[in-house]
C-alpha cells in the first residue's frame, strides 16, 4: 500500500523542508520502509 506524506511551507523555508524530508526519509528507511523522495 503506497503512503504519501507532504511537507508544505513557504519560500523562504525551503532548505528547513528539505531537511525535515530527508530526516523523515532516513527514519523511515531506518525501520525497514521503502522511501522516495521527489
Amino acid at each position: 500500500m503506497t503512503r504519501y506524506i507532504f511537507i508544505t511551507g513557504g519560500v523562504v523555508s525551503s532548505l528547513g523542508k528539505g531537511l525535515a524530508s530527508a530526516a523523515l526519509g532516513a527514519l523511515l528507511q531506518a525501520r525497514g520502509y521503502k522511501v522516495r523522495l521527489r
